[in-house]
C-alpha cells in the first residue's frame, strides 16, 4: 500500500513537472515567435526601402553618366579622353553593383513577380547573344548559341535576366576556350537549357555555396572584378518561375549549368520578329531637336551636353506643362521623357503631346522603374523604354533607329 501510495505521489509530481515544463517552452517558443516576427517585418522593411528607393539611388548616378559620357565626346581627341573614360568605367561598375543589389531587395520584396506567357526561345537567346557578344570578343573567347525551334512557358523578362546573369558570368570567369548555349530535350513537356564553358571550374565542397550573395571564389577574384551578386540573383528568380538550376563542374576544366523549362509542343507556328530598321555606321543626329522632359535640373543639364555633343537642338522642360508649352511653340523631332514627373507620369506626358501636337511623334521613356506593367503599358502605345543609369550608347542607337524610321517613312 505504501509502495502504491508512493507511485501515486510520484505520478502527481511527475505530471505537475511535465506540465510546468511545457508551459516554459510555450513561452520560449512564443517569444521566439514574436522575435521571427520582427526580424522578418524589420527585413521585409528593408527591402521594401531599397525597392521603393530604387528611382532616388539611380536619379544622381545618372545624371553623372550623363555628364561622364559628354566628357568623353568633348574630350575624344585630347589627353583628358583617358580621364574621361576612367570616370565612365568606374560608373559603370557602381551601377552594376547598385542594380545587383537592387535586383535581390526586388525579388525578396515580391517586386518582380511572375507573369507567364508561351514563346519562342529563339528570340531571347538571340537578344542574350547580341548584349554579351562584345564581352565575349573582349575577352577572346568564342561565345555559340546553339539554334533552336521550341516555344517555352515562362516569364520572358525574368527568364532572360536569369540567362543572361549565367552567360555572362561563364564568359567572365572563362581565360580561355568557349561559351556553350544549347537546349536539351527531356522526357515530358520540358527542356533543359544548358550554358556550358571551358572556364575556371568550382571545387566539388564549394557548389552549395556559390548562389549565396557575396561569395566568390578566390580564384574567381583573380579571374573577373564583381561581388558574387549574379547567382544569388539567378537562385531568386528561379525561385520565382519554379524553374530548376543544377550545377556540375569540374574544377581547373568548365562549368555547366542547367536550367529546367517547361515547354509548349504544339500551340502553332511561332510569330518572326521584325527586322530591325537598319542604321548606317555614318547616320548622325546633326539638327535633331530633342525634348527632355525630366523634373530633376541635373539630369535636363546633363542631357543637354550630351545631345549638343551630339549636334542635337535640345527642348529643355521640368514637368508635363512646360513640356506642352515648349513642344508647342517649337515641335520636336524627338521626346525623352522621365516617367516619374511631379505632375504626372512621363507616358501621360507622351499622350498629351502626341493628342496635342503630332500623333505620330517617337519618344522614348527613361525610368529607373523596371515594373512589367511600365514596359507593358509603353509597348502598348508603342513607347520605346530606356532604364536608368541610362547608357549614352543605347540612348543614341534608339534615337537614330526613330530617325531612321521617321525618313524612310518619308
Amino acid at each position: 500500500v505504501q509502495h502504491a501510495y508512493a507511485l501515486h505521489d510520484l505520478n502527481e509530481t511527475l505530471e505537475e513537472r511535465v506540465r510546468q515544463r511545457t508551459m516554459e517552452l510555450m513561452k520560449v517558443n512564443a517569444a521566439l515567435a514574436d522575435a521571427r516576427q520582427i526580424a522578418d517585418a524589420a527585413n521585409i522593411g528593408k527591402t521594401r526601402f531599397l525597392a521603393a528607393a530604387g528611382h532616388d539611388i539611380l536619379q544622381p548616378l545618372n545624371a553623372a553618366k550623363l555628364y561622364a559620357a559628354a566628357l568623353q565626346e568633348r574630350y575624344a581627341k585630347l589627353p583628358a579622353k583617358a580621364l574621361a573614360e576612367n570616370i565612365a568605367s568606374s560608373l559603370e561598375s557602381v551601377e552594376a553593383i547598385l542594380g545587383a543589389v537592387l535586383d535581390i531587395s526586388r525579388l525578396d520584396a515580391g517586386g518582380m513577380p511572375s507573369k507567364l506567357e508561351d514563346f519562342p526561345l529563339e528570340p531571347l537567346l538571340l537578344q542574350i547573344r547580341t548584349d554579351l557578344a562584345p564581352l565575349a570578343e573582349e575577352k577572346g573567347v568564342r561565345l555559340t548559341f546553339v539554334p533552336t525551334s521550341v516555344t517555352v512557358r515562362s516569364d520572358r523578362n525574368l527568364l532572360r535576366r536569369l540567362l543572361q546573369n549565367l552567360v555572362s558570368n561563364a564568359v567572365k570567369y572563362t581565360r580561355e576556350g568557349k561559351v556553350v548555349v544549347g537546349v536539351r530535350r527531356r522526357a515530358g513537356p520540358k527542356i533543359e537549357i544548358e550554358v556550358v564553358d571551358s572556364g575556371i571550374g568550382i571545387p566539388d565542397h564549394q557548389l552549395e555555396t556559390i548562389f549565396q550573395e557575396f561569395i566568390r571564389l578566390d580564384e574567381g577574384t583573380r579571374t573577373a572584378q564583381g561581388l558574387g551578386l549574379g547567382l544569388s540573383i539567378v537562385d531568386r528568380i528561379a525561385r520565382v518561375l519554379d524553374h530548376k538550376v543544377e550545377v556540375r563542374s569540374i574544377h581547373g576544366r568548365g562549368t555547366r549549368f542547367r536550367v529546367t523549362v517547361p515547354i509548349r509542343l504544339a500551340i502553332g507556328r511561332p510569330l518572326q520578329p521584325a527586322e530591325p530598321v537598319r542604321v548606317h555606321r555614318a547616320l548622325r543626329l546633326d539638327g535633331m531637336r530633342v525634348l527632355v522632359v525630366d523634373n530633376e535640373g541635373s539630369i535636363r543639364d546633363g542631357m543637354a551636353a550630351l545631345l549638343s555633343g551630339w549636334g542635337c537642338e535640345t527642348l529643355l522642360a521640368g514637368s508635363m506643362q512646360e513640356a506642352l508649352k515648349i513642344g508647342g511653340t517649337r515641335p520636336p523631332d524627338i521626346a525623352l521623357v522621365d516617367y516619374h514627373l511631379d505632375d504626372g507620369t512621363g507616358l501621360d506626358t507622351i499622350a498629351l503631346l502626341r493628342w496635342r501636337i503630332d500623333r505620330t511623334m517617337p519618344a522614348i521613356l527613361i525610368t529607373a522603374d523596371r515594373s512589367v506593367e511600365v514596359r507593358d503599358h509603353a509597348s502598348g502605345i508603342g513607347v520605346d523604354v530606356l532604364t536608368k543609369p541610362l547608357k549614352p550608347a543605347s540612348l543614341r542607337a534608339a534615337m537614330a533607329q526613330h530617325r531612321a524610321r521617321r525618313e524612310a517613312a518619308e
